[in-house]
């Protein structure tokens, strides 16, 4: 309850894609884009990458700090806070939607409270199937649907710290 700034960062170890580890996934996304029109599988493998520091990361520290604001926390992205907060994304579903059918994106996340001072961990979160269930018929783009469920993340990780602070 003492704690008034927390250092927030993302790590994507080891996570998967679908069905798939991120490197296949991204391996035949890319095969596939080019075979189509080439070079377009390599601007969007570039984009995949671009979007958690210009998408999802935001979306997530946006709702963080919004909720921990309300108790006068502060969610600081790589600063110096009074403890880390390592967030780790497991696992990307990416959803789909082509008009008739669609399926939202989800994210699990593996979230690290570690202790500045020593890197001792405090506390460990897993937040499974996060999605934000965006049904509102606009959603093709994969990386607006993902960054909801980043947006949904950050939000429900902030509501449960400060229902469970102690």
């Amino acid at each position: 309850k003492d704690i008034k700034t927390i250092s927030v960062s993302f790590t994507y170890e080891n996570m998967k894609v679908g069905k798939l580890t991120e490197e296949k996934y991204v391996e035949e996304k890319v095969e596939a884009y080019n075979k189509k029109k080439d070079g377009w599988g390599d601007e969007w493998h570039k984009a995949w990458l671009a979007d958690r520091e210009d998408r999802y990361e935001p979306k997530f520290m946006e709702l963080f700090s919004k909720y921990l604001g309300e108790k006068d926390i502060e969610a600081i992205f790589l600063g110096k806070g009074d403890v880390k907060l390592i967030v780790n994304v497991d696992f990307i579903e990416p959803g789909f939607n082509v008009g008739v059918a669609r399926k939202s994106a989800s994210v699990d996340f593996t979230c690290r409270l570690v202790n500045k001072e020593d890197g001792s961990e405090i506390a460990k979160i897993t937040i499974e199937d996060c999605s934000a269930n965006n049904w509102g018929g606009n959603n093709y783009d994969v990386g607006f649907r993902v960054q909801e469920s980043f947006a949904k993340g950050g939000r429900e990780l902030a509501k449960f710290l400060i229902k469970n602070a102690k």
